[in-house]
């Protein structure tokens, strides 16, 4: 019977020598890549800049006072991971650097779901940020038109609540906001005709 084949770790290398189409990971130290969003899960990710960002970014520097960053690489630990939205509160943003990536666990992810990464981002993914110590995660489905909030007790997600379609949604830590959970959604709105 020969030896067992011991799977070599993925490194930082591997994952620069992916193709700039796709978007690759360190996940458990193997290299996980998937292709660029469909447009309506990009379009639910600008969204996020206009709805928190107008309200939360920028302020006074005080305790709703945040900075958000669309997939930003986030090095944590062996973990290399690409959430679709992070968010940090003001006081423990990252030092602005030249590198591409950032090593502090955000206080906040949202990961938008689709087929091509559900699996991981309910799974491994989940599990990386929960180890890191971000306290809040959203995972929003334009596809089934759901936002389940999650916020970390104790080292486990806690699902908090879960929206649907057009319900005026509140949830941690932006409890100080009340949106209208449609605003998501902009690739379903039909488009209305006029009769001539």
């Amino acid at each position: 019977m020969g030896e067992p084949v011991l799977k070599k770790e993925a490194t930082y290398a591997d994952l620069e020598a992916v193709p700039e189409h796709l978007i690759a990971e360190i996940l458990g130290g193997e290299l996980a890549t998937h292709p660029r969003p469909a447009p309506r899960h990009g379009a639910a990710a600008l969204v996020f800049g206009k709805v928190l960002g107008s309200k939360f970014q920028n302020g006074d520097g005080g305790p709703d006072d945040w900075v958000f960053f669309s997939q930003p690489e986030l090095h944590l630990g062996r973990e290399v991971v690409v959430p679709d939205v992070a968010g940090y509160r003001s006081t423990r943003v990252p030092e602005d650097s030249d590198r591409a990536w950032m090593s502090k666990a955000p206080d906040w992810i949202c990961e938008i779901l689709s087929p091509s990464t559900e699996a991981r981002d309910r799974g491994i993914k989940r599990k990386i940020y929960a180890r890191s110590g971000v306290a809040h995660y959203w995972l929003l489905d334009p596809r089934i038109r759901q936002l389940e909030t999650f916020e970390l007790r104790k080292g486990s997600w806690v699902l908090l609540d879960t929206f649907t379609d057009n319900a005026k949604t509140s949830a941690a830590p932006f409890t100080a906001l009340t949106f209208n959970l449609s605003v998501f959604w902009p690739m379903h709105k039909t488009v209305k005709t006029t009769k001539k």
